[in-house]
C-alpha cells in the first residue's frame, strides 16, 4: 500500500529511504521558505525528528532546495536561487536626455575627455561658451550639467565612446656620440615645481613607410604647468631640431631652463648641445629602453600629436605648411581648454598600488596659480584668453585635419583607388554572387 503525503511527514527515520526523505523534503521546503519565524520552527522540529539531521543540516537543506550550491574551503557558495529576477527599482532620472545631448556636445568640443578631466573644468567651460555665444542652456539643464560627477560623465557617455589603438613605427636611433657628456636625469637634476624645465621628443609622419624623407613633430610640455608645443620639421637633422627649439624658447611664457630627451641621434649631437650650453639650458637624457622617464611627453604624442594629424605619411612643402598653421591652432587650443590631471602621490593598500591625483586644470590655470611666474607673462595670457572662442578654435582645427587628409588623398590617388560606398557595395556583391555560381559549379 503506497503512503501518501501526510504519511511522509509524520513517519519515522529507520522506516524512510532515501527515495522517501527527497519526497518529504519537497513537500516541506516550499512551505518552510514561506512560513514565519515560528512556524518555521515547528517545520524545523517536525522535519530534524522524521529524518535523523542535525538542526543546522535540516535547515540548510529546507532552505537551499533548488539551489546550486557548492563546498569552497570548508564555505558553502550559493550558485543561483530559484527565482533570479530581481526587482526592478523605478530610480529618478536627474540626467535625461537633454542634459546628455548638451553633455555630448561639450565632450566632443573638448576633444574627447575622460569624466575625471572633464568634471572640475566643466563649469569653467559652460560659462567661457556662453559668453562667446556658443551655447545657450537652461538654467536647470546648466545646473546639472555643472554639478555632474566624473563617474556620470563616464557612465552617461559610455555608448559614445570608441576606444581604438594603432601602433606606429618607432624612429628612435641610438646617438652615442656624446651620450657620456650629458648627464642622465635624476632626481635631483631638476626642479620639477619650477616651470621651465621640458620634455622633449620627436614624433614622425611616415604612414607605415619609413623609407626616404617625412615629416616629424617636435612635442614639448612643461613639467610642472603641462604647457605643451608643438612645432613640424622636415626631418630629423640637428639644424631643424635645433631652430625649432629656438622657436619654443622664444614663446614660452617662462624662461626655459632644462630639456630632458631620449637617447636618440637627433637630440644627442654637437649643435644641440653647443645651444644648449649658449643658453644655460640644462642639457639630460633619459636612461636607455625606459619609457617612463619621460612619461610625460610620451602620453601627449598620442593625446596632442597623432590624434591631430593621424597616422599618414606627410612628406610634401604643402602638408609641411598646413601642419604648421594647425601647430599655431593647436597651440591655443591644448594649453587654455585642455585640462589634465598631474600624479600627487601612489600608496599601496593591500599589496594594489593606488595612485593619487591633484584637480583637473588647463596649462593656463596652473600657469596663473604659480607664484614664480611673473604677473607680464600672466596678464597677457589673461587678454589673450578673453579673446579666444573654444568652439571656433576647435572647427579650424577639424577643417585643417580635413583639408590635410584630403592633399594626402590626392597624392596617393596614382597608388590607390578610391571607391564610393555604393562602388564598393556593387564590387563586394558581384564578388560574393561569382564564389557561390563557382561553387555551385563544383556541385
Amino acid at each position: 500500500m503506497e503512503k501518501t503525503q501526510n504519511d511522509l511527514v509524520t513517519t519515522g527515520t529507520d522506516n524512510l529511504t532515501m527515495k522517501e526523505r527527497k519526497a518529504n523534503i519537497k513537500i516541506l521546503a516550499p512551505r518552510y521558505k514561506q512560513a514565519s519565524k515560528k512556524e518555521k520552527k515547528n517545520i524545523l522540529d517536525e522535519f530534524v525528528l522524521n529524518n535523523g539531521y542535525t538542526r543546522s543540516y535540516a535547515s540548510f537543506v529546507l532552505r537551499t532546495y533548488r539551489i546550486k550550491c557548492y563546498v569552497q574551503k570548508s564555505n558553502v557558495v550559493l550558485l543561483a536561487e530559484k527565482n533570479t529576477q530581481s526587482k526592478q527599482k523605478n530610480h529618478l532620472i536627474i540626467y535625461d536626455a537633454t542634459v546628455k545631448r548638451y553633455l555630448v556636445l561639450l565632450w566632443r568640443s573638448l576633444n574627447y575627455l575622460c569624466g575625471k578631466r572633464m568634471a572640475p573644468y566643466l563649469s569653467e567651460y559652460i560659462d567661457k561658451l556662453e559668453q562667446c555665444g556658443e551655447l545657450t542652456l537652461d538654467s536647470t539643464v546648466k545646473k546639472k550639467l555643472k554639478q555632474i560627477s566624473a563617474a556620470t560623465i563616464d557612465r552617461l557617455l559610455k555608448d559614445e565612446k570608441d576606444r581604438y589603438r594603432i601602433k606606429r613605427w618607432n624612429h628612435t636611433k641610438p646617438g652615442r656620440l656624446i651620450k657620456r657628456e650629458i648627464e642622465v636625469r635624476k632626481g635631483i637634476s631638476w626642479d620639477e615645481n619650477q616651470p621651465g624645465f621640458l620634455e622633449i621628443d620627436l614624433v614622425g609622419h611616415e604612414g607605415g613607410d619609413p623609407s626616404g624623407e617625412f615629416a616629424f613633430t617636435l612635442d614639448a610640455t612643461d613639467v610642472c604647468t603641462q604647457w605643451t608645443e608643438t612645432r613640424t620639421i622636415r626631418n630629423k637633422a640637428a639644424i631643424w631640431v635645433v631652430e625649432a627649439i629656438e622657436d619654443i624658447r622664444l614663446n614660452l611664457p617662462f624662461p626655459l631652463l632644462g630639456i630632458d630627451t631620449d637617447n636618440g641621434s637627433e637630440f644627442l649631437n654637437r649643435p644641440l648641445l653647443a645651444y644648449c650650453q649658449d643658453h644655460s639650458i640644462k642639457f639630460t637624457r633619459g636612461r636607455s629602453l625606459e619609457k617612463n622617464d619621460s612619461c610625460h611627453i610620451e602620453q601627449k604624442n598620442y593625446s596632442i600629436v597623432q590624434d591631430t594629424f593621424g597616422y599618414h605619411r606627410y612628406d610634401t612643402e604643402k602638408e609641411r605648411n598646413l601642419m604648421k598653421i594647425m601647430n599655431e591652432k593647436l597651440r591655443l587650443y591644448t594649453n587654455f581648454f585642455q585640462p589634465s590631471m598631474k600624479l600627487t602621490g601612489q600608496k599601496k593598500i593591500n599589496q594594489k598600488s593606488i595612485k593619487m591625483y591633484d584637480k583637473a586644470k588647463t596649462p593656463f590655470q596652473r600657469i596663473l596659480d604659480h607664484s614664480l611666474i611673473q604677473e607680464e607673462a600672466k596678464q597677457f595670457l589673461k587678454q589673450l584668453y578673453e579673446n579666444l572662442n573654444p568652439i571656433k578654435l576647435r572647427k579650424e582645427i577639424v577643417a585643417h585635419k580635413r583639408d590635410l587628409f584630403q592633399l594626402v588623398k590626392e597624392k596617393n590617388k596614382d597608388k590607390i583607388d578610391y571607391v564610393s560606398k555604393e562602388e564598393y557595395e556593387k564590387i563586394y556583391l558581384s564578388q560574393k554572387q561569382n564564389k557561390e555560381t563557382a561553387h555551385e559549379s563544383t556541385i
